[in-house]
């Protein structure tokens, strides 16, 4: 007899099934997993075998062989734990094969029979769900579970309740979808003093969904600016917060279970790693642009970074999306975001400043900015300078706006880009509109069409660079409640391109 359980293997967020066969036969004692098992797999054994010991169950001394099919896929991850003791208990008569036969089962067993939290249980609900089946998880996973539509779940502490559940002496209570509580924002815009022109450009930003650079001396208010950015950003809708919490829950980021609807913020250091930053290593783990799916990715010291790092970021930000490529196979993960700089003018930082001026200009300036290629600041939307805040500012009583009032605004030009692109596959804000959706919604008048065609000669924009003008045009118009694009939306999105420095 061959017991058959199912569970997952995970590629990125995808879910590729997976089918445990276990079989007891007679012959010398053993204890093997084929099927292309990593380490985590194959140590299975002892915690298996220790977890059945703690509920008074021994193994019988045969030959067991664990097969995960199919044999030709990567099985990773202590989550193959469960299946797999469920599988003995089936195969040794302790439970019957069909209460098991319609559930997806995953969990990693402790040495005394408890059921520990693993990564990747949303996507494997949902999983589930498609296939017409319950899933068995973990507790503290069982609040990311019930939220897949029509799905059984099952979310034992131990093994042994969930064999008395099946024996019918207890009765496992269905666990019900969690959110987590909502941030407490403390940070306010109201706290910056000055910056008039640096708040607008962060407004816009976050209408529209755009990269923004700031670049300003040291003690400017750059990191102010950008840890203030979440407290207007808008929560995310029942779609955007299930396709970040499939991202962190394959990341094991998901706190207790519970789905959050504020928008990730991500601040990597600059000494982070390519596979850090874009993802990678031994199981092609989500990096940090990838974590910020949805939200902002934050990378202060912009050109501290390495180019190689800076430079592998230049496909997700064009395209929503990042490959890795392994030798075992290719993981894509979705890389959707807002993405937000700061850098000084200079590697002294005071490059434009008359009282601490800097002694190399402008050749400081232009070699630290050289740090940052040409195509990757095309990318950026948004470039805007942070001067050095005055003491006479510094002195004036707190603005009367703060982050609830910009909030609003953003909050009605994103409805407005909802209503717009709504029945668009993945388009919701003005900076993923392109081509002839793009032109057709942010075309401007005769007036601003003149100007924009005029300034890109002059400044010798790019054709991408040209597209970015006119997106941040629309968002700008809609902030205005403004049905048409204007020269005046025109002239302040042409403000924020690049000014290269001169010879």
């Amino acid at each position: 007899m061959v017991a058959r359980i199912s569970t997952v293997a995970f590629q990125g967020i995808d879910v590729l099934p997976v089918e445990v066969q276990v079989q007891i036969a007679s012959g010398l004692p053993a204890f093997t997993i084929v099927g292309l098992p990593d380490k985590a797999v194959g140590e299975s054994r002892e915690r298996v075998r220790s977890a059945l010991t703690a509920i008074g169950l021994s193994l019988p001394a045969k030959r067991i062989t664990i097969n995960l099919s199919p044999a030709d896929v990567l099985k990773e991850g202590s989550h193959f734990d469960l299946p797999i003791a469920l599988g003995l208990l089936v195969a040794m008569d302790v439970l019957p094969a069909e209460d098991l036969g319609g559930y997806v089962v995953l969990g990693e067993l402790g040495l005394d029979g408890s059921i520990a939290r693993v990564a990747g249980v949303l996507p494997a609900a949902i999983h589930a769900s498609a296939a017409g089946k319950g899933i068995i998880c973990p507790a503290p996973a069982g609040g990311e579970a019930a939220w897949a539509a029509d799905v059984k779940v099952l979310a034992p502490r131990s093994i042994l309740a969930l064999v008395n559940h099946f024996k019918g002496t207890q009765v496992l209570s269905p666990p019900a979808p969690r959110v987590a509580d909502a941030p407490v924002r403390r940070l306010d815009i109201a706290d910056i003093k000055g910056q008039e022109v640096a708040k607008r450009a962060l407004e816009v930003a976050a209408a529209g969904g755009h990269n923004l650079l700031m670049i300003g001396p040291p003690g400017s208010g750059k990191s102010m600016l950008a840890a203030r950015l979440p407290g207007i950003l808008p929560p995310m809708d029942a779609g955007e917060t299930l396709e970040v919490s499939m991202i962190h829950s394959v990341a094991g980021l998901l706190s207790d279970g519970a789905l959050t609807r504020a928008r990730p913020f991500r601040d990597p250091h600059h000494s982070a790693s390519m596979a850090a930053m874009v993802g990678g290593g031994m199981r092609a783990r989500p990096g940090e642009v990838s974590l910020a799916h949805g939200g902002v990715l934050f990378l202060d010291e912009l050109p501290e970074f390495g180019r190689q790092v800076l430079e592998a970021l230049r496909q997700p930000l064009e395209t929503g999306r990042v490959s890795v490529a392994r030798a075992n196979g290719h993981v894509t993960y979705p890389a959707r975001v807002m993405f937000v700089a700061a850098m000084n003018p200079c590697k002294c930082g005071y490059l434009a400043d008359p009282n601490q001026g800097c002694g190399r200009a402008p050749k400081c300036g232009r070699e630290y900015q050289a740090k940052i290629s040409g195509p990757l600041f095309d990318r950026i939307d948004l470039h805007v300078d942070v001067p050095a805040v005055d003491v006479a500012d510094l002195a004036l009583p707190p603005p009367s706006e703060g982050s609830a009032a910009v909030a609003a605004r953003v909050a009605r030009a994103r409805s407005v880009q909802t209503e717009r692109y709504a029945g668009r596959d993945g388009i919701r804000t003005n900076a993923e509109a392109d081509g002839d959706l793009l032109t057709r919604v942010a075309t401007p008048e005769a007036d601003g069409a003149k100007l924009l065609a005029d300034a890109a000669r002059q400044m010798s924009l790019t054709a991408r660079g040209y597209h970015r003008v006119l997106r941040v045009a629309r968002t700008l118009a809609d902030l205005d409640g403004a049905a048409d694009v204007r020269r005046i939306h025109v002239a302040e999105a042409l403000s924020y391109r690049r000014v290269v420095l001169a010879s």
